[in-house]
């Protein structure tokens, strides 16, 4: 009659307590952040994204093609990435596990000497070998386990998202490296065949100067400005093999030379859409992180919450003792234990603890919007240089040939005596100038597509 009337006792307690817990835990809700706006001087109805479509389609190179192929798969840091991922998984698997008892076996074997007074000297002990299992469950009334469980599970989801994030930064890395490597290429083409014309334009000063149309100083000064260009080429040379190496390292290989096309070769995307606002939360996998981090300490304020209230605990134990062995005749031993327990004097480090996670979760909210307005700055910083690249091609175009006809010119006058020489070599060095910046705005307007396709979160699909 006493058993039956603890069990009813039991679940009396544990339906009042199952009732009052839905108001002890939230429930969270999605991040709803205002993005109107967010990206400057952009069209934000185009439905489609560039971030939707896989890598190979918007770098085309099959060289490139190949490094970013070899770097998903060798890459150190991403494959550092993929093992937090497994690790996080595991301590989800362990936060299920806490909704099963725990079960427990104690086999002992107890020797005791006598205490009669006629065994004094005869060597006679008494032997106890019992058997034990105990098993022990705590009641998730207060949805303490449930907020532990969601919260390592948005744990999990973020190590995915950042495995994305270091895949997007990957491939927008090597893509920057490539495109660097080959307008490195081309400036020292530029400036090797700089060289020359410079050499020639010594010779013609040589010639000059035997005819007395210019002195001494036109010679020597020319051949000065020939070796100020080619003193760069040792850096050009040195500034190759760096990027070389640091793109080697993007692909998890040992330092050396790298195959690549040519800077002219180069066909970049012709159609940029950056999509909605609404697309870059789905998109990209930093904000994704963020959103994922702001639940787990919204579950872990719920799990500091339920620390507030009694916790229910069920444990019960069956053995089997006996005298002579573990396997001798003996006795069934079995118990059933419920007990509630309610925090008393540790109400100030509840409290503590509590203030604790609701600002971690306050800190979480706000990387959160930061992470999303560092997102719109990096798609409209990246459009912008594109598009300001665009237009000065152009006009960089208009001045590279008039520059090539003001070194004619120029060359022209000094032979007839019309011009001096410091003209030609003022026209040569801002023929060079020019071309090297052509190279520059074309390396621009690469790295801005590789950055707009990384603000978009592509990269990773």
């Amino acid at each position: 009659m006493k058993r039956h009337f603890t069990r009813d006792i039991i679940i009396i307690v544990i339906a009042i307590l199952a009732v009052t817990s839905c108001s002890v835990t939230k429930q969270y809700t999605p991040q709803q952040t205002a993005v109107k706006g967010l990206y400057r001087d952009i069209d934000e109805t185009d439905t489609s994204n560039i971030a939707s479509l896989h890598w190979k389609e918007i770098f085309t190179d099959t060289l490139l093609q190949q490094l970013i192929t070899t770097g998903i798969n060798q890459n150190l840091d991403l494959q550092a990435a993929y093992s937090r991922i497994r690790q996080a998984a595991a301590t989800y698997e362990q936060s299920k596990l806490q909704f099963f008892p725990a079960l427990g076996a104690d086999p002992t074997a107890t020797y005791a000497g006598s205490s009669d007074p006629q065994a004094i000297g005869k060597n006679i002990t008494n032997s106890l070998y019992q058997t034990t299992l105990a098993a022990s469950w705590e009641a998730d009334i207060w949805g303490k386990l449930k907020s532990a469980k969601r919260a390592s599970l948005a744990n999990m989801l973020q190590a995915e998202a950042n495995a994305r994030a270091v895949e997007t930064s990957l491939v927008a890395g090597i893509a920057s490296s490539y495109y660097t490597l080959l307008a490195l290429d081309q400036q020292l083409i530029i400036t090797q065949e700089s060289v020359k014309n410079w050499q020639s334009t010594v010779d013609i000063m040589k010639e000059l100067k035997t005819a007395n149309t210019v002195t001494g100083a036109a010679v020597v000064q020319s051949e000065a400005s020939k070796y100020a260009v080619s003193v760069t080429i040792p850096d050009l040379k040195r500034s190759i093999r760096e990027t070389e190496n640091q793109l080697n390292l993007l692909l998890g290989n040992v330092p050396g030379p790298v195959s690549r096309a040519t800077l002219d070769s180069q066909r970049p995307i012709a159609l940029l859409q950056t999509g909605v606002p609404a697309q870059l939360l789905a998109n990209r996998p930093d904000v994704q992180s963020a959103e994922y981090n702001l639940r787990y300490y919204f579950e872990l304020t719920n799990v500091a919450r339920s620390y507030f209230y009694p916790s229910l605990t069920l444990s019960a134990s069956a053995g089997y003792a006996s005298l002579s062995s573990f396997w001798g005749v003996g006795s069934w031993l079995s118990n059933l234990t419920a007990g509630l327990s309610q925090p008393i004097f540790n109400q100030g480090v509840n409290k503590a603890r509590l203030r604790a996670a609701r600002e971690q979760q306050q800190q979480a909210a706000l990387n959160f919007r930061n992470t999303v307005l560092t997102a719109g700055a990096d798609v409209s910083n990246a459009m912008f240089s594109y598009q300001m690249a665009g237009q000065k091609a152009a006009d960089r175009n208009l001045q590279l040939e008039n520059l090539r006809k003001s070194v004619e010119y120029t060359q022209e006058l000094v032979r007839y005596g019309f011009a001096n020489y410091t003209e030609v070599l003022t026209a040569q060095q801002n023929l060079l100038i020019a071309q090297l910046n052509k190279v520059s705005d074309r390396e621009q307007q690469l790295l801005a597509i590789v950055s707009l396709y990384r603000a978009l979160g592509g990269g990773w699909r």
